[in-house]
């Protein structure tokens, strides 16, 4: 059965998200809050392969919708509310099945919808021809004339079972056929098929989301009462995950060999690797290790209990070994999706459905790339994946067909709309970039390159163009290709690649002392004019400067620790906190990422633009006068090239 189309009602955020068509592959985007992960969810509980925290059915208390509950408990005894309305189409296979046991024809539709809500109960609802069936059932029956006629000639089942009970010393056939039958008679042959074909093929539901994400120390003891308790959170799931790889559960750790199994371990964590790889381009030459020790008394609980499984990553370039979940979260994501991915349990007779929320969040752009290949590639040929994103590059411009787009009205709630550009500016937002940047990728859609070193640049452009242009500033000429090349050692390579194509190129670099030589390089080489090498700091005080160093500094704290906030501290980060007299806000940031071990001691450029990106809305009129007179006299510095 695959999945066509989907309703949510009164469900959280949700009162109706009206009907959303459902692809092979499906990407829900809208900014957060907007309800994409309780439309998931949602999704989830009609048939959940994997209980989300224990969670395995909707409960009215907690996910009904607050502002409604109280008029809704008043009936909820009597009329419990729906709140997931799927409609699925039966394949080839399946029809092919049905019609082998009840005659071809018997299926007059090869949709089925079924719903589910708070009664907890399970609706099928079908279409099928009672006079096919028994058509096809009664062919073979041998009967004196007289019955056999009034047997073909039924046209429901009580009447079948009638004309059955009335031949006088019935052979097998008949006797056989009116048990069949007459086990439909409290049922309907519509309920007969509901039991036999459709719900057995019911797909199942698989949700994965940043918290299912494995850890990289994990206390045996603590894991097997967990287990026992059936309080497993999902992380937890994960790394049992990597166990019944190859075979093996908690008791093994007591009753085999501790060095082989250990071994065995090792070799199936590689063998996922080797499988990530395919996708993962960022870094090959990982390699996860699990090492095993004794509880230490000075860890915090229940790591203070052993024994403890440490997994962890050796990077071969730098020859050193890190905790697992200090590693880059992106390999953590990717390495603990294929565990979990890898041992899913095949059911021969259903699909399985993926739910990924927000997939390779704190990816770099280029790894978010590694995801939609993962998706299209890995996933997709087997299984129908629906995912939700507010990152422009998580989204397939060349399927803009398979996207939705999630917002959330404030008289409507949570609504999903297959026209993507019918939506609110912020939440169709990440749609156009995407686009914008595809189009950037191309490079030769136009006369006028802009170079930038990174997509996080490009964001910012972008975002501070628009605040500059609702404000009566100049804003980035439209005219103006804006591409990202992937660092400033780039810089030459795409300048002379462009400028071979007679294309008017400018480059805005950041100026930091690492990059000085390379800056009179292209001055020198003639392939730039005099003005179109421009640096961020000819807008800034100080000889060095990134673009994010155009923002106040408390404005920047502010999208650190919206993008780190479950790594901050509760007060997030303030401009008072960073010790460093770094020239460049970035530099200072990470100096203090470093000293107090925040996020494995490393500042990803780009999640703090996402974060922006996300929370434009809120975060755009939170600009100083002083932020945007930088930007705009940027602006104007870079349109000025166009007339040269």
């Amino acid at each position: 059965m695959q999945l066509k189309s989907v309703r949510v009602q009164n469900y959280r955020s949700i009162d109706d998200s009206g009907v959303v068509p459902i692809d092979d592959i499906t990407c829900m985007v809208g900014k957060n809050e907007a309800g994409k992960t309780a439309f998931l969810q949602a999704l989830h509980l009609l048939n959940p392969l994997n209980p989300i925290n224990g969670k395995t059915k909707y409960d009215d208390v907690m996910d009904y919708p607050s502002k409604r509950f109280s008029a809704y408990k008043k009936v909820r005894e009597d009329k419990p509310a729906n709140v997931v309305t799927a409609v699925f189409e039966l394949t080839d296979d399946e029809i092919g099945k049905i019609e082998e046991a009840l005659g071809a024809g018997v299926m007059t539709s090869r949709k089925v919808t079924v719903t589910k809500g708070y009664s907890g109960t399970t609706y099928y609802t079908s279409s099928s021809d009672v006079q096919v069936a028994i058509a096809h059932l009664t062919t073979s029956v041998e009967a004196p004339d007289q019955h056999k006629k009034t047997i073909k000639e039924a046209t429901s089942e009580d009447e079948l079972i009638a004309a059955l009970r009335a031949v006088d010393e019935p052979h097998s056939s008949v006797t056989d056929l009116l048990e069949e039958v007459t086990g439909w008679r409290e049922q309907t042959l519509s309920l007969h098929i509901l039991k036999t074909y459709l719900a057995p093929w019911l797909p199942r539901f698989f949700y994965f989301s940043d918290y299912s994400t494995m850890k990289g120390r994990v206390s045996l003891p603590d894991l097997k009462a967990k287990e026992a308790a059936g309080t497993l959170s999902e992380s937890d799931k994960t790394f049992l995950s990597l166990l019944e790889t190859v075979d093996a559960d908690l008791g093994d750790f007591e009753q085999v060999d501790f060095e082989a199994l250990t071994r065995e371990l090792e070799g199936a964590a590689n063998g996922i690797t080797e499988d990530a790889f395919t996708y993962w381009r960022q870094n090959p030459g990982l390699r996860v290790t699990i090492q095993m020790s004794q509880g230490n008394p000075s860890d915090p609980a229940p790591l203070n209990t052993g024994p403890v499984v440490n997994v962890r990553i050796y990077n071969p370039k730098h020859a050193v070994t890190v905790p697992f979940d200090e590693r880059s979260r992106g390999f953590v994501w990717f390495f603990s999706f294929y565990a979990y991915f890898s041992n899913l349990k095949a059911d021969h007779n259903r699909d399985t459905i993926l739910l990924l929320d927000e997939p390779g969040l704190s990816l770099h752009a280029s790894g978010q790339a590694d995801v939609l290949n993962f998706i299209e590639d890995k996933l997709a040929p087997s299984n129908q994946v629906v995912y939700t994103t507010h990152s422009p590059f998580l989204i397939d411009t060349q399927r803009i067909d398979r996207v939705r787009t999630v917002q959330d009205l404030d008289d409507a709630g949570t609504t999903v709309s297959a026209d993507a550009f019918r939506s609110d500016r912020d939440t169709v937002f990440p749609l156009q970039t995407a686009l914008g940047y595809d189009l950037a990728q191309t490079l030769f859609v136009g006369p006028h390159c802009l170079l930038v070193e990174g997509p996080s640049d490009y964001i910012y452009l972008q975002l501070l163009s628009q605040a500059c242009e609702s404000d009566g500033r100049a804003g980035l000429d439209p005219r103006w290709v804006v591409t990202p090349v992937g660092g400033a050692d780039k810089v030459s390579t795409f300048v002379s690649l462009l400028g071979a194509n007679k294309l008017n190129v400018a480059v805005l670099i950041d100026a930091n002392p690492r990059d000085q030589q390379r800056i009179k390089s292209l001055q020198q080489n003639g392939h730039l004019g005099a003005n179109s090498l421009i640096q961020v700091s000819e807008f800034v005080s100080g000889s060095e400067a990134d673009l994010e160093d155009l923002f106040d500094p408390s404005f920047y704290c502010k999208l650190v620790t919206g993008a780190y906030a479950g790594d901050l501290p509760k007060a997030g980060l303030k401009v008072g906190s960073l010790s460093s007299q770094a020239p460049r806000i970035t530099a200072r940031v990470e100096h203090y990422f470093k000293a107090n071990s925040v996020a494995g001691g490393r500042l990803n450029h780009y999640r703090p633009s996402a974060y922006f990106l996300s929370e434009q809305s809120k975060l755009l009129p939170g600009l100083s006068s002083g932020t945007l007179d930088r930007a705009s006299e940027l602006f104007k510095r870079v349109n000025a090239c166009l007339a040269s």
